[in-house]
Parts: C-alpha cells; sequence; structure tokens
C-alpha cells in the first residue's frame, strides 16, 4: 500500500475527499491531513508519504512551494495539484520538479482514482525496475571478483592490452587507483591441489592488507599491491604469510616479488616475476627472490666451474664416507657459484651421475640408469643435491663394505713391514707404497689411518719408540747412538733423544737411570 497525504486550507474539500475516495481499492492509504503547506511539511517528515495531494492556493506556504521544499528534501514523493480554472499557468511551474498530475476544482472520486492510479502504476514500475537493478547489482557483485581476476590475467598476458584497456577497465570495475606497484608471484612446492592456491591467495589478501587485484595464472597465484616504498616490511608480511601457510597446509611456496612501477607496465613485470622464479633452481625452494638476489648470484657467476668427475668417483669407490659427502659438497657449490644454465647444470650432474653408477654391479647399474629421468625433472639444485647424496652414501657404504676385508690385509702387511724395517733409515709411506707394495700413497696412507686411527709416520715413530724401551729394559749398557742406527734414525742420536723425550716425557739417560733404580 502506498501512503497519501491530503492537503487543503478547506476543512469541507479535506472531508470530503477523504471519505469519498475508496484508497484502499487503489492500493493506497491515507495516513493524514494537512490545513496548509507548513504544516504539510512538518507531517510529510515525520509519515514520508509516497504521494501528496495538495491544493495549489494555501496561505502561509502554497502548494508550490511545498512542491520546491519536498523535492529539495524528499525527492522521490509524487505530487497530484489542485488548482482552480485561471491557475494553470501559475501551476506549469510545477513542471520543472516532475508534476505532472493538475486536477481542476472541484474535482471527483473518478478524476482523483485516475490520477492515483496512473501515479501508482509508475510507483510499480519504479519498484520493479529498481527490483531488477539492485538483482542486477548482487548478482554484479558476486561476479565481480572473477571478472576482476580474468582481467587481471589477461592484462598481465596478452599483448593487445595497452594504456587504453587499462583506462577503460579501471573506469569499468571502479579502481581507484593510478600510481606504481609491485607483483607478488606465489609457486607452491610438490603436489597441490586448486584448493591450495586459492588458501594462499586467501592468507595474502588477508596479510597484505587488501591487495589491490588478485588472480590465479596456471599453478601460479599473482598479487597486486601498492608499492608503500617500504620493501623490508613488506618482505616480514610476505614471509608471514608463507610461515601460515606451511604451518597449516605443510607446503611450501616459493614467491618472486617484482621492483615497483606503474600498474601500465604490470605486463613486463609478471615477466620480470616468471624470470626470478627460474633463480630458485640454485636459491632453493621456499625462497623470497628479488632482482637484488639476482643481481648477487650474476656476481657470483664470473667463478669458473672446475669439474673433476673422477675424484668424486674415487672417493665413493675407496669407500670413504666423510671424504665423499665433503666433495660432493664441493662440486654442488661450484654449480651453485657457475650459475650456468639450468640444462647444462642438469648435463654435469648427469656426467657425475653416469661415473659413479658405472662403477656398480651391472644389477644395480640398471637399477640407478633408470633414474637418470628423475634428475631432468628436479626443479631445485636443492633436490639434486638430496638425490646425489642419498646415492653416493648407499654407494660408498657398498664400496666400503667390499674394501673392508681387503684393506684390513693391506694394513696388516704394512705393519709387517714396519716392524721388520724400524732400522731402516728410508722407511717412509712413499718407500712403503712404491717400493713394497707399489700402490698409491697417498690411498696407502687413508687407508692406513682409517684402519689405525694414526697417520703412518706416527704410527713408526710411536712403535720405534716402543722398541727402544724394550732395548734399553733388555741391554742395560747399551749406548744411545746405538739405539738411534738401530731404530732407523740414522748417525743423528740427538735427534733420537728429542723424539724419546717427545713420546715418553724423558731423555734416553734419564729413562736409563730411572730403569737401574727401579730394578734395585
Amino acid at each position: 500500500m502506498y501512503k497519501i497525504m491530503l492537503v487543503d486550507d478547506e476543512r469541507i474539500i479535506l472531508d470530503g475527499i477523504s471519505q469519498m475516495v475508496e484508497w484502499a481499492s487503489l492500493q493506497t492509504e491515507l495516513v493524514g491531513t494537512a490545513r496548509n503547506g507548513v504544516e504539510a511539511y512538518e507531517r510529510i517528515k515525520e509519515s514520508a508519504p509516497d504521494i501528496v495531494i495538495s491544493d495549489i492556493r494555501m496561505p502561509g506556504m502554497d502548494g508550490l512551494e511545498l512542491v520546491e521544499r519536498v523535492n529539495a528534501t524528499h525527492p522521490h514523493v509524487r505530487f497530484v495539484l489542485l488548482s482552480g480554472f485561471g491557475e494553470f499557468d501559475y501551476a506549469s511551474r510545477a513542471m520543472q520538479y516532475g508534476v505532472r498530475h493538475y486536477l481542476l476544482k472541484p474535482t471527483n472520486e473518478e478524476k482523483i482514482g485516475e490520477a492515483l492510479k496512473e501515479i501508482v502504476a509508475e510507483l510499480e514500475q519504479e519498484k520493479s525496475k529498481e527490483s531488477f537493478v539492485q538483482s542486477m547489482r548482487e548478482e554484479l557483485n558476486k561476479v565481480m571478483p572473477h571478472v576482476k581476476e580474468q582481467f587481471l590475467k589477461e592484462f598481465v598476458t596478452n599483448k593487445t592490452y595497452g594504456n587504453r584497456d587499462w583506462d577503460y577497465y579501471r573506469s569499468l570495475f571502479r579502481l581507484d587507483f593510478d600510481y606504481r606497484v609491485r607483483l607478488l608471484l606465489f609457486q607452491l612446492e610438490g603436489s597441490f591441489e586448486f584448493e591450495h592456491l586459492f588458501a594462499i591467495k586467501n592468507i595474502a589478501q588477508d596479510l597484505l592488507h587488501n591487495p589491490l587485484l588478485t588472480t590465479t595464472i596456471g599453478d601460479h597465484v599473482l598479487i597486486v599491491l601498492e608499492d608503500t616504498g617500504e620493501p623490508d616490511q613488506l618482505q616480514e608480511r610476505i614471509y608471514e604469510v608463507r610461515e601460515i601457510f606451511q604451518k597449516y597446509y605443510k607446503m611450501d611456496a616459493t614467491i618472486a616479488l617484482s621492483e615497483p612501477n606503474h600498474i601500465i607496465k604490470a605486463r613486463s613485470l609478471y615477466k620480470e616475476t616468471l624470470q626470478l622464479l627460474n633463480y630458485r633452481f640454485y636459491l632453493g625452494e621456499g625462497s623470497l627472490i628479488t632482482r637484488k638476489d639476482t643481481a648477487v648470484s650474476q656476481t657470483a657467476a664470473v667463478k669458473e666451474l672446475v669439474f673433476d668427475e673422477e675424484r668424486l668417483t674415487m672417493t665413493v669407490k675407496s669407500g670413504h664416507k666423510e671424504e665423499a659427502a665433503a666433495v660432493l659438497e664441493e662440486l654442488i657449490q661450484g654449480l651453485k657459484d657457475a650459475q650456468l644454465d639450468i640444462n647444462v647444470t642438469k648435463s654435469y650432474v648427469i656426467q657425475q651421475f653416469v661415473s659413479l653408477v658405472r662403477q656398480c654391479d651391472p644389477e644395480e647399474m640398471n637399477d640407478y640408469f633408470k633414474k637418470i629421468p628423475l634428475i631432468v625433472e628436479m626443479n631445485t639444485l636443492q633436490s639434486i643435491q638430496a638425490f646425489l647424496e642419498d646415492a653416493v652414501a648407499q654407494m660408498t657404504a657398498k664400496f666400503y663394505d667390499q674394501n673392508k676385508v681387503k684393506i684390513s690385509a693391506i694394513v696388516r702387511k704394512v705393519i709387517d713391514i714396519i716392524d721388520g724395517q724400524l732400522g731402516n733409515s728410508e722407511l717412509s709411506l712413499n718407500w712403503v707404497a712404491h717400493e713394497m707394495l707399489y700402490m698409491n700413497a697417498d690411498y696407502l696412507g687413508k687407508l692406513f689411518k682409517k684402519e689405525t686411527g694414526e697417520k703412518f709416520s706416527n704410527y713408526v715413530m710411536k712403535t720405534r719408540i716402543k722398541k727402544a724401551t724394550e732395548l734399553i729394559s733388555q741391554e742395560a749398557d747399551i749406548k744411545i747412538f746405538e739405539l738411534a742406527e738401530r731404530l732407523g734414525f740414522g748417525d743423528n742420536p740427538q735427534y733420537f733423544s728429542q723424539v724419546f723425550k717427545k713420546y715418553t716425557g724423558s731423555t734416553p739417560s734419564e729413562y736409563m737411570k730411572s730403569s737401574e733404580t727401579s730394578a734395585f
């Protein structure tokens, strides 16, 4: 029902119209009457009618003044003006306020009813139109985020989009910004579902203080942020996004952050973030990569890669676990420093891996060769390093077990040679390796230390001094120069005395005296 207010300074007209019109049949109800414009305006403010039927000529404030006043504060109110025969020219001034219904006094129920029917029909049509517009607005609000996402996706990937397109969509979407921005590109690590992209986008929207635009492009989440000129604070918030995502979804994300530029340069900024993500191969998963990080990497790239596949292969074959791990670490660090093309780096890794595999048994060799495609598919040097560490550890352990018996036999033979050659002043690791066992001296020294826990030279000296103490106990009158000669010190008894004191804490003379004293 639409609310009606009746205004006339003549009581008889107010009462007559009030009683003769069947308001309900016209979808209306009479909510009040007034005797002049001043009184009517106050009641209009209180009851907010939809339609006002008013006389034009009234004391205090006439109908035309009432229309003007109400139009300024309640523009939705419709008017039906009652006028005398000579007042139509005067009443026509009300047309500027949208008044279209005039009734000549005296009027009747039929004419008032026709005027009200027209106005009610207009109001119903407006209500329907407003309802449609509101419904469309609600639907538009629902789809607007998706439309904005699609626009951003097209804007950064479509070469045909330019400044005019930005101006058009900025106006269409009411994007109230036209300034410098930064782009964030998130890449999730490992296997994930679309819901994980949606989740990290929502976390970023909450923590990054309402980003200007967001979208998903393939396996990436793209976010446009206003450049506040505070990169340190921004990076702290980005790390917070990553940490919260890790906490709830147990997944990591690598993030690229572009340099600041105007929004119309979004396409070039997007390309920049894609290029930055390539550096995750060397910087590792879960990194926040900026142009500064790539500049550091390019500075390090002046280092030349020294690649010697035999070095790691020989170490693994010898069964030295710790040394093999150290050599592998050097290899990985060399690849990081060189910053070669990713495919070139992978070719070096595959070359090294093949060299290692060729040392294995045929059955193991086939199993390892089947894993080469895994290296090709790996996206970071970090994952390649983990793969090689596992393979090197397995191979080294296998070779250690195979070499253990052989190594023990060789070391026992070296000890036998030492015991038999204590008086030989030429006794040395090189002499034993080259003249007696025909082996590589460095390799023999490592085997000896691994088995005995001591370096070859130290073991020889300790054995000679131990033999010297035995001779002193057995031969009370033995001379110091005789000990030196018999134990390989040649004609240098002074050096013998120095070594003796180092290992026993006393000179040979003091040791002989203490032995004589203890005998008594």
